[in-house]
């Protein structure tokens, strides 16, 4: 095997592609009493397929949402929009608060096939079932089956992010 790339190299590299923001929603029914739902801001999301639809997602191992999604296997993802930088910086901080403080003051309602909470206002919506799980390094790619995918609100650009920060599209 030949060399491997410095961690700070890599990391400055790929601050370099631009990337779309979703939030990736789940609900944990397990968490008494009426479970808990739980949210993850991802700029490592992509389109895999036309048929059938499906999406990759990449989950840090051991995070919340990566032990959750091993359990259960319906999620939700909001495409951002410009608009909602806040939520994606409150849903990527580390060491953060618990998952229910996050969702208290944001507007959304409950995918009908994942259960999982979606944000009012996403440019676009997708909910989706694991059909596979591929350990990558630190991290766990999800291939999801699109059950539903709406582009409900027409209005604003999407949030992207680019050289470590959120960015707008001009």
């Amino acid at each position: 095997m030949g060399p491997t790339a410095s961690i700070d190299d890599f990391r400055a590299a790929m601050t370099r592609l631009a990337a779309g923001v979703v939030l990736i929603t789940a609900h944990d029914a397990d968490d008494p009493p009426r479970g808990e739902d739980v949210g993850m801001t991802a700029t490592a999301f992509m389109s895999v397929s036309l048929e059938p639809p499906l999406v990759l997602v990449s989950v840090r191992v051991g995070s919340r949402m990566d032990e959750l999604l091993e359990r259960q296997p319906r999620w939700a993802v909001s495409v951002l929009s410009e608009s909602q930088r806040h939520i994606a910086g409150r849903f990527a901080m580390r060491g953060r608060i618990s998952d229910r403080l996050l969702f208290e003051d944001i507007a959304y309602y409950r995918g009908e096939e994942s259960g999982a909470p979606i944000l009012g206002g996403a440019l676009a919506i997708l909910e989706c079932e694991t059909q596979q799980r591929v350990p990558a390094g630190d991290h766990t790619l999800l291939v999801g089956r699109v059950m539903t995918a709406r582009t409900p609100s027409a209005d604003g650009g999407p949030l992207t992010y680019f050289r470590g920060r959120y960015r707008y599209l001009t």
